[in-house]
């Protein structure tokens, strides 16, 4: 029954994100939500320019309808639906003022910050009232670390924060980060289920199937962009359904594809105000690929890939 459940809700927000699509994308266009790009970027994504985005708001609503149909409305559900549409709505602002102001930097980073921290406090006292188990299992072992509220909190404004900046780095290419999140939220869907989380395996598979929808728009070459309402909302979910399921630390395995691409940037940053030099052409790392000369498709293939492998990996602490 469980599995068939699953499946109901997979399809359901897949066949929703397919509908959406064809209603929201003119819309988007008539509004003239375009897409800024980055001067400074790879020179072949001048042509991406004006190609519609906040297309995040087609896979939040094909994942809240039908999470919402096919789940029990509990206290997991409220935590996921937060963590999800809270990031989401941080993420549509920093769009929204994109757009509004013709500019490829929306929100300062200081009021993304407060924005992320404040959903991330909701979530801390959401768990807190439901009897949030706070300790940490290490992937592989038996082993646990007992952190106690003290320290778990600031330990869950850290990771949502982490991740979900992590996921938005990785939204640089047509369906690169549209493949990698459905296989992150695959392979989450199968850990709920093995844990009994059935309301978490509920939402990871109603993501499955709501960014598999929007890849069917958003694949090479792309119609609509998720935005930072895609990715951020993504990002917080992401985050919440590893809390949920009490594995924390494996998301570093799950999602090592998001990690890799957050610490290309920080690498890079690092290395450019301490010694003054670039170690890649430019970060995150799947730009530096495309300057090497790699097609997009060859590197969204390939990163596709590797979030499967790591996926796979992690499955194996099962």
């Amino acid at each position: 029954m469980d599995m068939k459940v699953i499946l109901f809700t997979m399809g359901a927000a897949f066949l929703l994100a397919i509908i959406l699509g064809p209603i929201c994308i003119p819309i988007l266009r008539r509004l003239k939500f375009g897409q800024q790009i980055r001067t400074d970027g790879p020179q072949g994504h001048l042509k991406k320019a004006g190609t519609p985005t906040m297309g995040g708001t087609i896979i939040l609503l094909a994942l809240s309808i039908a999470f919402l149909r096919f789940s029990d409305n509990t206290a997991d559900a409220v935590i996921l639906l937060v963590a999800s549409l809270g990031y989401g709505l941080v993420g549509f602002l920093d769009d929204y003022i994109k757009i509004l102001f013709k500019r490829s930097l929306g929100l300062t980073a200081r009021q993304k910050l407060f924005g992320q921290l404040f959903f991330s406090g909701v979530i801390c006292y959401l768990l807190y009232r439901s009897g949030h188990s706070t300790d940490l299992t290490v992937p592989f072992t038996d082993y646990t670390i007992e952190l106690g509220w003290w320290l778990y909190v600031p330990f869950v404004l850290i990771m949502m924060l982490g991740m979900s900046n992590a996921v938005n780095f990785t939204d640089g290419l047509d369906g690169l980060l549209a493949g990698t999140s459905a296989i992150a939220f695959g392979a989450y869907t199968i850990i709920a289920l093995v844990h009994s989380e059935m309301e978490t395996a509920v939402f990871s598979a109603s993501m499955v199937g709501a960014v598999l929808g929007f890849l069917v728009f958003n694949a090479h070459p792309a119609k609509v962009f998720m935005g930072d309402t895609g990715s951020l909302g993504i990002g917080g979910g992401l985050a919440a359904v590893a809390m949920l399921t009490k594995s924390e630390l494996l998301i570093l395995i799950v999602g090592a594809v998001f990690v890799i691409e957050m610490l290309s940037v920080v690498i890079q940053v690092v290395s450019f105000k301490t010694r003054g030099k670039r170690v890649f052409r430019m970060s995150p790392i799947h730009h530096h690929y495309e300057l090497v000369g790699w097609s997009e498709w060859r590197i969204v293939v390939t990163f596709w890939f590797a979030g499967l492998v790591c996926a796979g990996l992690a499955l194996f602490n099962l």
